[in-house]
């Protein structure tokens, strides 16, 4: 199976979203195997489960006895009062055990399977965030990192939940249920049938209403999910909706997802009191026929109140479980939309990983070479790259121009096998990049991308990120290359400055020179700078320039870039139009051949002409564009 991005089965992305009932047995019975994976724990709690269930059990036959007791206690005298109100107190004390004991036995129970189904939790929450170090770009260009959140946070919490839940308290309630029914038909089934009379009532309501309830949470998920992207959205873009007075919309926006929100919460409401009501209804009705029928039988001195009394108990202890029918049903059809979310990212393979026989890469010399490379992003897409060869050896640059969409960034994503090329191959000294581990191609290709991500971190933590345990002078040597060590030194404390949230305390062109360090600390054997200058103003890009000519001066290095002043000392230029080179030479000769790379320059060159002009004389400039 290829990675491609989860289609969302049970999630609640429909206008009416429904749980998966085909589903629900074999995505349940997954997750009650994950519980299997820790048998000591499991068999514990089945076992305090089962004990508390026996404890609940002897509570009936305790009070129906006392309550016999306590009426020879009334009507006797003399030594068989005195017999019975022993009798009596020894039966109180029993009941306060059993109780004790009862209680006891389901709070180590609840607690067991709480611990149960976390630590399930934590199997599939590594689980989960390895798969996603695992996965390809690919899967990570076509889905949203809120779903992936949401799965690995809601849906993994609606899997766990299951166990303890679900399977643990469908456990009890058959053991309750079934030892219950048992003892009350055979003492007497005609009171059995009527006392029981409440159980497929109420467990037809409550299932119900627990599988409606959780159909209703999937659109209230769903329109939660629409509200948190509507505020999402405005916090992201405050700045733009106070500059266009769009507060009015916004609200309007926010007010239509919000209201939306509130009506399914209210019919939750609803159909949580509809099944609430249909249990106590019927629970009532047997409880008031019961009596009235055992009284009459009580009457008829055929049963003893005691045994009346125990009929009830029955009753009364079979109601709290019976109510945890609904939750049970809404555990579970929450485990089968949740899980199955869960589920389908965790058995995706990988398109781009290890070959079965992949060997660490053994580098001799460090020659990079594209042999008539092909690509295409998905299968029968465009094709983004046609025929693309060339070779880059240590100590030589190879800089690569071409407008917005010509393949300058697939390129160097291809390079550290990021994803597959479709056709040709690349090789490092010979050996296809496809047969190497991909830890040992992404240790020796260093890629600095325009793209400047920062981790809420210190400096020094996001500089040495490719290599933690870096000495502090090859932090420093990295910065200085970047020509970003004196701002640093200036911050209140140097690298041990955090910086914020996608580093939101520095400016576009500090970040872009931070994450240039952060390239160069680990010493790669070959460098690709994808346009990582962009955003440098043009005399401290021409010092990175001869910081990096420092230090890459032994490694074979591939520099991308739309700005031309970028690229102009690099030993070749290719020059990329619509996936093909179209011109290649160095920077003279391209000129010299006055094509593509030549129109460029020129255009380049009068526009920053025009622009020195504006700041030197801008009335000349108003004058000449006829202001």
């Amino acid at each position: 199976m290829s990675d491609s991005p989860p289609t969302g089965r049970g999630a609640a992305s429909s206008d009416a979203p429904t749980v998966d009932v085909a589903a629900m047995p074999s995505v349940l019975a997954r997750i009650a195997r994950l519980s299997f994976r820790y048998p000591g724990r499991l068999t514990l709690t089945v076992f305090l489960t089962i004990g508390a269930a026996a404890a609940s059990l002897t509570l009936p036959r305790l009070f129906g006895r006392s309550v016999d007791q306590a009426t020879h206690l009334l009507s006797g005298g003399g030594a068989l009062a005195d017999a019975a109100r022993h009798a009596l107190l020894i039966s109180a004390g029993l009941v306060i055990l059993a109780t004790v004991m009862r209680g006891f036995l389901t709070m180590a129970a609840g607690y067991q399977g709480e611990y149960l189904s976390q630590q399930v939790a934590l199997d599939l929450r590594l689980q989960f965030f390895q798969q996603l170090q695992r996965l390809s770009f690919g899967f990570h260009d076509k889905i949203h990192s809120g779903d992936l959140i949401t799965r690995g946070m809601l849906d993994l919490e609606g899997t766990r939940i299951f166990i303890q839940q679900g399977m643990l308290q469908a456990a009890s309630l058959v053991l309750l249920l079934g030892f219950t029914s048992y003892m009350m038909i055979a003492t007497d089934p005609v009171m059995a049938a009527i006392g029981l009379g409440f159980v497929p009532i109420a467990g037809f309501a409550l299932a119900r209403m627990g599988f409606l309830l959780r159909v209703t949470w999937l659109k209230v998920q769903q329109l939660m999910s629409a509200l948190t992207l509507t505020m999402e959205e405005n916090l992201q873009g405050i700045r733009v909706v106070r500059a266009f007075a769009g507060k009015r919309f916004e609200m309007g926006k926010f007010d239509t997802a919000g209201n939306a929100a509130l009506a399914f919460a209210y019919r939750r409401i609803l159909l949580r009191f509809r099944g609430v009501s249909a249990m106590q209804l019927s629970f009532y009705a047997s409880q008031g026929l019961l009596l009235a029928y055992g009284g009459h039988k009580v009457a008829a001195g055929q049963i003893s109140v005691g045994r009346l009394t125990e009929f009830l108990t029955y009753l009364t202890i079979l109601q709290a479980p019976i109510r945890q029918i609904a939750m049970i049903f809404n555990s579970a059809a929450r485990a089968t939309s949740s899980g199955a979310r869960l589920f389908e990212v965790l058995d995706l393979k990988p398109e781009v990983a290890d070959a079965a026989d992949a060997k660490p890469l053994a580098p001799t010399q460090g020659v990079l070479r594209f042999e008539h490379v092909d690509f295409r992003y998905d299968r029968g897409g465009k094709q983004v790259l046609s025929d693309i060869s060339f070779e880059v050896r240590p100590g030589r640059t190879l800089g690569i121009v071409g407008p917005p969409g010509s393949g300058k960034s697939t390129i160097a994503n291809l390079a550290p096998r990021f994803y597959d090329v479709t056709g040709g191959r690349i090789t490092i000294d010979g050996a296809d990049i496809r047969e190497v581990t991909l830890a040992s191609l992404r240790e020796y290709v260093g890629l600095v991308q325009q793209e400047a991500f920062l981790f809420d971190a210190s400096v020094g933590h996001n500089v040495a990120y490719a290599d933690p345990w870096a000495e502090d002078e090859r932090i420093v040597g990295a910065a200085k290359t970047a020509q970003i060590h004196e701002h640093i030194a200036a911050l209140p404390e140097a690298y041990d400055t955090r910086v914020g949230e996608r580093g939101v305390a520095l400016s576009g062109g500090q970040r872009q020179r931070m994450s240039i360090a952060r390239g160069v600390v680990p010493g790669p054997g070959i460098m690709i700078f994808d346009d990582s200058t962009a955003a440098i103003d043009a005399v401290t890009e021409r010092k990175v320039r001869d910081g990096l000519a420092h230090a890459t001066r032994t490694k074979a290095t591939i520099i991308i870039a739309h700005r031309l002043s970028s690229l102009m000392h690099a030993d070749e230029i290719v020059v990329l139009d619509d996936g093909r080179v179209v011109e290649r030479g160095d920077h003279a000769a391209l000129l010299a051949a006055g094509g593509t790379y030549a129109e460029l320059y020129e255009l380049q060159s009068r526009a920053a002409s025009d622009l020195e002009q504006a700041v030197v004389n801008p009335a000349a400039l108003r004058q000449e564009a006829g202001v």
